[in-house]
């Protein structure tokens, strides 16, 4: 169509979207056995290598994946966890990132000097990426490791930004949006979720509703990959899922008791996107900044690291 003079072409209003930020991910739900630490990390890499194989980009696996979960003693829990510098599991993990061209984002126990965090590694193709440390410990967790001490930090990748949260950190509100206010585009979450306290449906988890409405509520994606299986008397629920910013899920929940890969392919860009729900609402604008502080009285972003 030819453009008379005055008229303006506005071309960019009838383009489609482009796939800016498109990224296959993969939530690996599977069943670690407790202390056999080699076993569990040759299982998620060859469960890395079939998700690789169907087209992730990006992967999780569940928390404390590595070593299992229910500890009896703080010596136990010593005795199992690695250091994230020089640790058997992280090596093996980023070799197979490495050979795999993907992303990782995967539950570990950590030892730092006498110190043990409930932690998650994210590695790619060309090295570590960063860590994380959970902020909110669970019952005997508290027994065993400390607190977060690295508040939420966002790591810059190709396809985008991307935040990490463990577990029980899903709770809290607070923790989804301070990711977001730093521009987070996806959040992984590594997790063991268990029955909560009031029972709860056997085909429904309210770790799955409180999921996708943080991805809704911050206009994030969000992948949770959770474990299956009893340990020691403890079991858990599995669902793993991957929510979009919509709050929707676009894969899962998974199956309750069976290993699992769930797939998505998504467009990062979209959670920008999409954050603009009509002519007068922004789900990040509209916060009431005069009744409350920008970053919710955490601590400035530079200090996080």
């Amino acid at each position: 169509m030819a453009i008379r003079k005055g008229q303006i072409a506005l071309l960019d209003m009838t383009m489609k979207p482009v796939d800016e930020a498109k990224i296959g991910v993969a939530c690996i739900q599977m069943e670690p056995v407790f202390g056999e630490v080699e076993i569990n990390v040759r299982r998620s890499i060859a469960l890395m290598t079939q998700a690789a194989q169907k087209g992730a980009n990006l992967v999780v696996l569940p928390e404390l994946c590595n070593t299992g979960y229910v500890f009896q003693t703080r010596e136990e829990a010593h005795a199992l966890a690695e250091s994230l510098d020089d640790g058997m599991t992280v090596k093996a993990w980023q070799a197979a990132a490495r050979e795999l061209n993907l992303y990782l984002v995967a539950g570990i126990t950590e030892r730092d000097g006498a110190k043990l965090y409930n932690s998650a590694i994210i590695l790619g193709p060309d090295g570590p990426v960063g860590r994380y440390r959970k902020n909110h410990l669970w019952a005997d967790e508290a027994l065993y490791f400390e607190r977060g001490n690295l508040g939420f930090p966002v790591f810059d990748l190709p396809f985008g930004k991307l935040g990490c949260l463990i577990c029980y950190d899903g709770w809290f509100p607070e923790a989804y949006r301070l990711l977001a206010l730093q521009g987070a585009e996806i959040v992984c979450v590594p997790t063991n979720w268990v029955p909560v306290p009031g029972g709860q449906p056997d085909d429904k988890a309210i770790a799955n509703v409180l999921t996708m409405a943080a991805a809704h509520c911050n206009s994030i994606f969000v992948a949770a990959a959770d474990r299956v299986g009893t340990e020691r008397g403890q079991p858990f629920i599995g669902r793993s899922l991957i929510a979009a910013q919509t709050g929707w899920a676009v894969a899962g929940p998974a199956s309750a008791r069976e290993e699992e890969i769930i797939t998505a392919e998504i467009n990062l860009a979209a959670a920008r996107r999409g954050r603009n729900w009509n002519a007068f609402n922004q789900v990040l604008r509209d916060r009431r900044r005069d009744l409350y502080d920008e970053m919710l009285g955490a601590e400035a972003a530079s200090r996080w690291y």
